[in-house]
């Protein structure tokens, strides 16, 4: 690990560490044998059925990169993407925002694609996965039934509020994701002259541009871009329903939450997951944690222990066979990350 990483992750840990501590400053009266007693009466047939959506979830992403690759290798099966994904992901649990460019990178030497080609599909499903979450949460924003019902109506005018510059961010870049798939070069040369005053910086904007217009690249037509844009939603909505078992295995009145308002959680996850270390998270949990005692009522003890098994089931549980799957390849985890983060060119892939 790098000086840079060694600052981030301090950085990160002494933030998180402010959190917990005005957290349960906050909740003086916390009752650790509350926690564990609701902890040990979760019935464990809707955690599996949670953990079973969130591994459909990964097929469906394995398919909608399968998906992405049809116009240069159209014989790639959704199975030679499974171990990718799964491996992917795995690390981006272990190792942190550092194996993000994993799965990517392992895409690229399975298929003998460039890293950067990948790189753009990479770029381009971030764009439909906050696409897709913006839909399913414009559509709980309108339905009468939905957010507005949430215990503390108050903060629905937030919520929306929110969901509207999501709206906003997702038109902004599709439209700028129009024009580069027009006019990429161009777009590319106007960025580079705007930062002629950096050379390095603006090449590197440059580039970027460039390779996600490759990505763009990779859709062709209306028709699959219904197909990619149904995938991605339906994949959303998977998590949700892992979201709806979890807290549902609690069979508590507090946490009986229609699966609309558990997109308010699903959104506070995301926000927070932009704060945590390698294989222990915190930002995710802190952030679900807040959200349900504060915008649902949840006491704090039971809003703790379901934050925890909620980062646990969506976030951690891919880890085992990510791991299985690692061992049986020969892979090295640090290793991928540490070459994915390096180079942009073919190169072998590590092995242990």
């Amino acid at each position: 690990m790098d000086r840079k990483r060694i600052l981030a992750s301090v950085v990160v840990f002494l933030i998180l560490a402010v959190l917990v501590y005005l957290q349960y400053r906050h909740w003086r009266t916390f009752d650790w044998g509350t926690f564990w007693s609701q902890t040990h009466r979760i019935k464990k047939l809707h955690v599996l059925h949670g953990i079973a959506y969130i591994y459909i979830g990964y097929l469906m992403r394995a398919l909608r990169w399968k998906i992405f690759l049809k116009p240069v290798r159209p014989k790639t099966s959704v199975t030679e993407m499974v171990s990718p994904t799964l491996v992917g992901f795995t690390g981006i649990a272990l190792l942190g925002r550092a194996g993000e460019f994993i799965r990517p990178y392992l895409i690229a030497r399975r298929t003998d694609l460039s890293f950067s080609s990948q790189l753009a599909v990479w770029a381009v499903e971030r764009i439909f996965d906050i696409g897709s979450f913006a839909f399913l949460i414009v559509m709980a924003i309108f339905l009468p039934s939905a957010l507005p019902s949430i215990p503390h109506p108050e903060y629905y005018t937030r919520f929306r509020e929110a969901g509207f510059a999501l709206i906003a961010l997702v038109a902004a870049t599709t439209v700028a994701a129009f024009i580069i798939k027009r006019k990429g070069e161009a777009v590319a040369q106007w960025v580079e002259q705007r930062f002629s005053h950096l050379p390095k910086v603006g090449q590197k904007l440059g580039d970027k541009v460039r390779e996600f217009g490759m990505g763009l690249n990779t859709i062709h037509g209306g028709l699959e871009m219904l197909y990619l844009s149904a995938v991605s939603i339906g994949m959303w909505y998977l998590i949700a329903l892992s979201y709806h078992e979890v807290t549902h295995a609690y069979g508590v009145d507090a946490l009986e939450i229609p699966v609309s308002q558990l997109l308010i959680l699903m959104g506070s996850s995301m926000v927070g997951s932009m704060l945590q270390l390698p294989a222990v998270g915190g930002g995710s949990q802190m952030a679900t944690i807040a959200t349900l005692s504060s915008v649902f009522d949840v006491p704090p003890e039971l809003a703790a222990s379901c934050g925890i098994l909620l980062w646990l089931v969506t976030f951690a549980a891919v880890v085992p066979l990510g791991l299985l799957l690692a061992r049986h390849e020969r892979l090295s985890l640090r290793k991928l990350s540490e070459e994915s983060h390096k180079t942009e060119s073919p190169t072998p892939v590590s092995r242990t």
